[in-house]
């Protein structure tokens, strides 16, 4: 969720998704719902053994666990020009019967232009914003963060022109530098779900995206992007995860892979480490956007006010380990091997 705003912004590990121009290498692909390629598996990484969970957030409290999640606050818009403010309220994040529910609504709010991060570098650090919509994202950051494993979230999406849902991941630390040279990797994210889409198999916009940003420090970064087409996402639950494992990163849709890449499909320009730099922990962020460059260039065009407000409900975020021996069929870890 990057753009020209968020790379400027000096030392920032930011706020978005792959919205941000990049002078380096991009690489971006469209996999059909029908026909997966033939580098994706029938591999379930959920029927393999050897897995051990070792992070859960199961939203069965009566509220948000502050102890897992921390709350961005701002009006910044992420860099990329997105028309919510994030907020801590109720409202806006709340557990409800059993799920994490992040809700987009259609009112003005003001506060801060920035968030805390680069608010010493601005001219004007306490200087306000007004937006007219308010939203909310929530991160692991500086309570849990994790190098490689298998990560998922179970999670029914918001729609309509402009909305943009998105489950991802930052470094926890910036050890290659900032924005993009230590890596982004974007699990899921959808923009104008069920809005007309003559490309798409049902005539309604049924993408999701999974992307890693890498290379250099803005504008010398990369991006490497594959989209499929899922109807099954326009209704009810579905599971949206990642296998990162070093070297390589698989994308999982209901637990079956559909996108793999490689070390070979990326590069750091401060690190001459093989994996670099998706060899370091990164933590979860979960967010609803509204507006910003990617949705408001698709689908129709612009954000679309009508039928607020917008809800992105989680049901669980649960985060395993690899625990088995090398080369044992049927296990995670020979899954990795491969």
């Amino acid at each position: 969720m990057k753009n020209k705003l968020t790379c400027l912004a000096v030392g920032i590990l930011g706020a978005s998704l792959s919205a941000c121009s990049a002078a380096g290498p991009q690489k971006s692909e469209v996999i059909s719902s029908v026909q997966l390629p033939d580098r994706s598996t029938a591999r379930i990484p959920g029927d393999e053994s050897g897995w051990q969970m070792v992070w859960s957030d199961e939203f069965d409290g009566v509220a948000i666990d502050r102890g897992n999640w921390a709350f961005d606050v701002d009006c910044w818009g992420g860099g990329n020009e997105e028309r919510q403010c994030y907020v801590d309220d109720p409202a806006n994040a709340s557990i409800e019967d059993g799920k994490l529910v992040i809700t987009a609504r259609k009112q003005g709010h003001v506060g801060p232009a920035y968030p805390p991060h680069i608010r010493g570098s601005m001219e004007d650090p306490d200087a306000l914003a007004t937006k007219p919509f308010t939203s909310a994202r929530l991160a692991t950051r500086g309570k849990a963060a994790w190098q490689y494993g298998r990560i998922e979230v179970r999670a029914k999406l918001p729609q309509g022109q402009g909305t943009w849902p998105a489950i991802w991941m930052l470094p926890e630390d910036s050890a290659y530098g900032s924005w993009a040279a230590s890596g982004e990797i974007d699990i899921m994210e959808a923009v104008n779900l069920g809005v007309e889409c003559a490309e798409c198999p049902d005539g309604r916009e049924d993408t999701i995206l999974g992307t890693l940003h890498f290379g250099g420090l803005w504008p010398k970064n990369s991006l490497n992007s594959s989209e499929m087409h899922a109807p099954a996402v326009l209704d009810g639950f579905h599971t949206y995860g990642i296998v990162w494992t070093p070297g390589r990163i698989e994308w999982t849709f209901d637990g079956a892979v559909f996108a793999v890449k490689e070390a070979e499909s990326w590069w750091s320009a401060n690190s001459d480490k093989a994996n670099a730099p998706f060899d370091k922990p990164f933590h979860l962020i979960l967010n609803l956007a509204i507006g910003g460059g990617l949705p408001e260039r698709r689908g129709v065009g612009g954000v679309s006010e009508s039928d607020f407000p917008k809800r992105f409900e989680i049901d669980w975020v649960r985060v395993w380990e690899c625990d088995a021996s090398p080369g044992v069929e049927g296990t995670c870890s020979q899954a990795a091997e491969e």
